[in-house]
């Protein structure tokens, strides 16, 4: 797959790998970013090859949020015009949080406004030691409004009230206490040590059970638990059992042998 302008995509072993790569602006976004990133997922959803993605950014930060010059010209647009700019970011985050196979953001050095939304839409994200973030909408006049339903499921919306009105900053123990984060490393070196190792457990596991289990925690989420929910429940799990994938991956465990998909994951 060709790289965008603003974006490094590389696919090795079932495994795309996607670097935002704007390091003179630290990955902040603007309109193009914003296109080439989405379009980028959409093809790398598609790809019957990719099985994960990892996201991450090129130079000192994951992403510093909204581009100030990109910023200024919207100061410039009608309320229309703000609200069609403002769709393509929302989208965005959807298109992450929606994303059939799992997602991992590897995160470092700064993660501010919108580079918070990518790594709350992630399922799984990790953090460098000395990365840093903030939710500094307000101390522009603005609001996190598109990146605002990722970033309460991450870490809930009592923590949200604070981080969103404070603009405070806060470091990676604290991002991963409130739920934004999963791991702190212990250097970068260990960063990349760790999610190899998530990789290899994915490589593992079925690439459709992966993707059912992700709509499962969406669907289910939130959800009261009444006769629809145990139902459908139980439909997806019975589906999952007669379907090729679900009786290839009994029989491996009955005879004591992996899976065919664990091979295919390293073609």
């Amino acid at each position: 797959m060709p790289s965008e302008q603003h974006l490094i995509v590389r696919i090795r072993e079932a495994v795309a790998t996607v670097v935002l790569n704007r390091p003179e602006r630290h990955n902040a976004f603007d309109d193009t970013l914003i296109k080439a990133l989405t379009r980028t997922l959409e093809d790398l959803e598609r790809d019957h090859r990719v099985r994960a993605l990892v996201l991450t950014g090129a130079g000192k930060s994951f992403s510093a949020g909204a581009d100030i010059h990109w910023m200024q010209c919207m100061a410039t647009y009608t309320r229309e015009e703000n609200q069609r700019d403002a769709l393509g970011l929302a989208r965005l985050m959807d298109i992450l949080y929606r994303f059939a196979k799992p997602t991992i953001a590897r995160v470092h050095g700064a993660a501010v406004g919108g580079g918070v939304g990518l790594v709350a839409a992630c399922d799984i994200a990790l953090a460098a030691p000395a990365a840093r973030f903030c939710l500094s909408e307000v101390r522009l006049g603005l609001i996190p409004a598109a990146i605002a339903p990722y970033v309460i499921g991450a870490m809930g919306a009592r923590q949200a009230r604070r981080y969103f009105t404070t603009a405070e900053r806060f470091d990676a123990r604290e991002a991963q206490r409130i739920g934004l984060v999963h791991e702190v490393a212990e250097d970068e070196a260990d960063l990349d040590t760790r999610i190899e190792a998530l990789l290899q457990g994915l490589r593992h596991n079925g690439p459709q059970a992966m993707q059912a289990a992700k709509a499962l925690v969406r669907d289910v989420a939130g959800r009261p638990i009444d006769e629809p929910l145990i139902r459908d429940t139980a439909d997806r799990i019975a589906r999952l059992r007669v379907g090729e994938e679900g009786q290839e991956g009994l029989t491996a465990f009955l005879e004591k042998r992996d899976p065919q998909w664990c091979s295919a994951a390293t073609d």
